[in-house]
């Protein structure tokens, strides 16, 4: 189904896709969404453009194998986890370091927000494999 205005749409909405799946990965610490949610929409917009301009041509755009990037989620995810053992606390406690970026701005980084980026990329790659896998074997 490449269509020319499925092409020509495609890459502005994939765009806006993977900003807003961004933003639901960030969000979700507070309010519904997070890593896995997040992960699904970048991977529909990794999906949506295969279909579109072409397996190749997303795989370009990806830059990196898929399952690479499920990889390196993983040891995120896992990695995460560690970082409280220094302290003498259990696996997968939640710690957080503010950073003070202004006189009154301060952003807090955490081990829940690690979690969730490596969640977010296991889901990306894992779900972008198996779309590129269906792709590329439709015949059509």
């Amino acid at each position: 189904m490449r269509t020319v205005i499925l092409r020509t749409i495609v890459p502005i909405l994939t765009g806006l896709m993977a900003l807003f799946s961004v933003f639901v990965l960030l969000r979700g610490h507070n309010e519904a969404g997070g890593g896995f949610i997040g992960g699904l929409i970048a991977a529909s917009a990794l999906a949506l453009y295969g279909i579109a301009c072409g397996v190749q041509s997303a795989r370009q755009a990806l830059v990196v194998h898929p399952i690479a990037i499920a990889g390196a989620g993983v040891f995120l995810a896992g990695g995460a986890g560690l970082l409280s053992f220094p302290l003498n606390l259990p696996y997968l406690t939640g710690l957080w370091w503010p950073v003070y970026l202004s006189a009154i701005t301060t952003v807090y980084l955490s081990t829940p927000l690690l979690f969730d980026i490596g969640v977010y990329l296991v889901v990306v790659g894992a779900i972008s494999s198996i779309a590129f896998a269906l792709e590329e074997g439709d015949f059509d």
